[in-house]
């Protein structure tokens, strides 16, 4: 149900509450609960997940360090410490750091160890994909294979093929080469990304979230061409936009494990059910956020994208317009 006093919460593991205690012991120091975790994390799709989200914590730590330390021949410990470093190095090169070029090869060879030790692990593999938009003119043999398709670019696309190996159409996978198209091109251009999406989502089986991955280019055009200055925007209320909204709907959100599921991911397809209008189809979208929301897409239809609590305020209104739909619809609850 709407509510005035509805307030969201923004905590990046979501309804994983087992992670969102690993992340909280995390961030005092502690590793046990990582590490246990972890140990009882079988699925690609989950532990891909949940490195992630762990790694992007620890990276201001040595708390993976330290698990290192006592346990050296643990393979999870080695992942950990694997996206660690791979984490600092993309900082490094988003803030302009020195130390850039340094940690950059670092985490190049800490990436190329795991792969050996830890062969089943799609996870270095999608960490190698992350490193490849730092070498923004394609330098490295590697990063410039030809496609695999028509009306695609010359990338990474052998690393991409090592994780689809190890963990079909992994979410993360394709997200870091998504990040790659847009490293590689100066002009602004997103017409590689365009198609690049199309040709994931199209081969991607029922209640994958790659469904979804229109939408984020989607947004990712908007923020460049600053849609929210303009007085009439209609950039969401086209018929591609609502097609692409309600085709995320019913090949992804329709068949997923919503437990699973991205906090991005739901909140890109809450926020293009909005935005086209399909406010009954968004209020089933909002309802499996429960509480939880993302700082984007929401910040970029505000006019300080920076402001969390401006991106906040039009996630409610915008929670607040599709649940009022759905109690229209079913008259007042009792």
């Amino acid at each position: 149900m709407a509510s005035d006093n509805f307030r969201p919460v923004y905590h990046p593991a979501g309804h994983d509450n087992e992670l969102r205690a690993a992340v909280q012991d995390l961030r005092t120091g502690r590793w046990l609960a990582m590490r246990n975790l972890l140990a009882g994390t079988s699925d690609w799709g989950r532990w891909t997940q949940r490195t992630q989200i762990l790694a992007a914590v620890a990276a201001g730590s040595d708390a993976v360090q330290a698990w290192r330390a006592e346990e050296p021949e643990s393979l999870a410990a080695t992942v950990m410490h694997t996206r660690v470093v791979v984490e600092r190095a993309i900082r490094a090169h988003r803030d302009g750091h020195t130390r850039t070029q340094e940690l950059w090869q670092q985490a190049w060879e800490a990436c190329r160890s795991a792969t050996r030790h830890a062969p089943d692990d799609p996870v270095p593999w999608v960490c190698l994909l992350a490193l490849a938009r730092l070498d923004d003119r394609q330098q490295m043999d590697e990063h410039r294979l030809a496609p695999p398709g028509p009306m695609l670019f010359p990338g990474p696309w052998g690393l991409l093929a090592e994780a689809d190996k190890r963990d079909p159409f992994n979410r993360e996978a394709y997200h870091r080469m998504l990040q790659f198209v847009y490293a590689r091109r100066s002009d602004g251009s997103l017409s590689e990304a365009v198609n690049f999406v199309q040709w994931a989502a199209s081969a991607a089986p029922k209640g994958s979230p790659l469904h979804a991955l229109p939408l984020f280019v989607r947004v990712e055009r908007y923020r460049r061409e600053n849609g929210h200055e303009k007085a009439l925007d209609l950039h969401w209320v086209t018929e591609d936009a609502t097609r692409d909204a309600l085709r995320a709907v019913h090949l992804w959100f329709d068949h997923a494990d919503l437990a699973e599921a991205a906090l991005p991911d739901l909140n890109h397809l809450a926020h293009a059910l909005w935005g086209s209008l399909q406010f009954t189809e968004g209020a089933r979208v909002f309802e499996a956020l429960g509480p939880f929301y993302a700082t984007v897409p929401w910040a970029y239809r505000t006019r300080s994208p920076g402001d969390a609590a401006q991106a906040e305020d039009v996630f409610v209104r915008a929670r607040s317009r599709c649940l009022s739909s759905r109690e229209g619809r079913n008259g007042p609850s009792g």
